[in-house]
């Protein structure tokens, strides 16, 4: 019989998500400008972002089911180790020369020159996404310590350490372009803060899965990793595997994972496009990205922290995940401006609809498993999402080049649809949503 966890603080986990989060958008603005630089364009921004999603793909769900069987603090470690890695190699594809290896002229694709250092880049983000199963890692973590009454508001804070993450990270990255400081720091601050992330993990955040008794720890042989010694009672029913067929088959599942799917689409399509849009379209600056990319981590903050958690109070996930995907899909078109004034209109209206939909939806996804297979659950979720993020990245390089800003209008009618597949949720009952 498995006993219930022991009370463990979020503190932690969040402080771990925040740091992770942080290394990334400390580079994020700077990301365009290091792709085009190197000879790349839209096409090869949006490739590059594609390669992290499509090994994230593989890497996700083996790492989710390892943190059932295992724990999710060592698999949360070895994706972080990884992550560490990655930005050694994306910090050495800086100081490389840009050797031209191919030109490409299409008017399909464009025209770009690939490099060595582009080469490099894209190693980069492939060993990071292949290691980068931490989201849902974390996510599993989070629903194993959380009591179900309180899934709703603690998926909120998390996404308010992530977004924390977004403000601090590009904040500081407009800080050093505005002293004039390159893409060369922010790699080496994002090399450190992942060291950084590491020692969270290893000081800083306590095992979380169940203790059972039922069979001899000993018969396992996960007592060493890391030069760990494992503990001597562990979880030995959270390894259960699930398959595809038995995930689908679950209550709600194929409604969120189609969800999934449709709102990752169309963020990617928005996060590859955008940057190109801003850069070399409206002409905007290293330092003018990176305080739009803060500005907007901030708006999310806000709505994911204390408006969340007063509307969770009174509103159920359903209902919240459906009001999200209108704030949504009424947000893209405002990206089509010149105006930077309309442009951060329709971020507040995306930090709204993100900021009370997608914790509702990990909620709600946490809800259709018990613990012992919430890493198989969150990991295949992930994999979903990176296979739209794939699609996403990789369509948003190609239409931006043949519909510029119109490719906002994509994204809003996506999750337009989302709003559709909302509706299909399941109402909670009374006694269950405790409203």
């Amino acid at each position: 019989m498995i006993r219930a966890s022991p009370k463990v603080s979020i503190f932690p986990i969040l402080a771990v998500n925040f740091v992770a989060t942080l290394g990334f958008t400390i580079v994020l603005p700077s990301l365009i400008f290091l792709v085009t630089r190197f000879g790349g364009n839209a096409l090869v921004f949006g490739l590059m972002g594609a390669t992290y999603s499509f090994f994230q793909l593989i890497g996700a769900p083996i790492l989710g089911r390892w943190s059932d069987r295992y724990g999710r603090r060592r698999i949360l470690l070895l994706s972080e180790v990884g992550t560490l890695v990655s930005w050694a190699i994306f910090l050495a594809a800086i100081m490389l020369p840009g050797l031209p290896l191919a030109t490409i002229d299409s008017h399909i694709l464009g025209t770009f020159t690939l490099t060595s250092a582009l080469v490099a880049l894209f190693i980069a983000r492939a060993l990071a996404g292949l290691s980068g199963g931490d989201v849902s890692i974390a996510n599993a973590y989070l629903a194993d310590i959380t009591d179900e009454d309180q899934r709703s508001a603690s998926f909120g804070k998390m996404a308010v350490a992530s977004n924390l993450g977004f403000v601090f990270g590009p904040a500081l990255a407009a800080l050093l372009g505005t002293v004039g400081m390159g893409e060369v720091v922010t790699a080496v601050a994002a090399l450190l803060i992942s060291a950084v992330a590491c020692l969270l993990i290893i000081f800083g955040l306590p095992d979380s899965t169940p203790c059972v008794l039922q069979t001899d720890p000993e018969q396992v042989n996960v007592r060493k990793l890391f030069g760990q010694a494992q503990k001597k009672c562990f979880s030995l029913l959270a390894g259960r595997k699930l398959s595809l067929r038995e995930v689908l088959a679950l209550p709600s599942m194929k409604v969120l994972l189609a969800l999934y799917f449709l709102v990752f689409l169309a963020f990617n399509l928005f996060y590859v496009s955008f940057p190109v849009y801003a850069a070399t379209d409206i002409r905007w600056s290293l330092t003018a990205i990176g305080v739009y990319f803060a500005a907007m981590g901030l708006m999310m903050a806000l709505v994911q922290g204390p408006v969340l958690n007063r509307l969770s109070r009174r509103w159920s996930e359903r209902s919240l995940a459906i009001a999200g995907s209108v704030f949504l899909a009424a947000s893209f078109p405002f990206f089509t401006a010149r105006s930077a004034a309309e442009i951060y209109f329709g971020t507040g209206l995306v930090a709204i609809g993100n900021g009370i939909m997608w914790p509702s939806l990990l909620s709600i996804l946490s809800r259709t498993t018990d613990r012992s297979a919430q890493g198989a659950v969150q990991g295949f979720a992930s994999g979903v999402g990176s296979i739209a993020s794939i699609a996403g990245l990789l369509l948003g390089g190609l239409l931006y080049h043949t519909l510029g800003n119109r490719v906002f209008l994509i994204s809003s009618v996506l999750v337009a649809s989302s709003f559709v597949l909302c509706l299909m949720l399941p109402v909670p009952s009374k006694a269950a949503s405790g409203r």
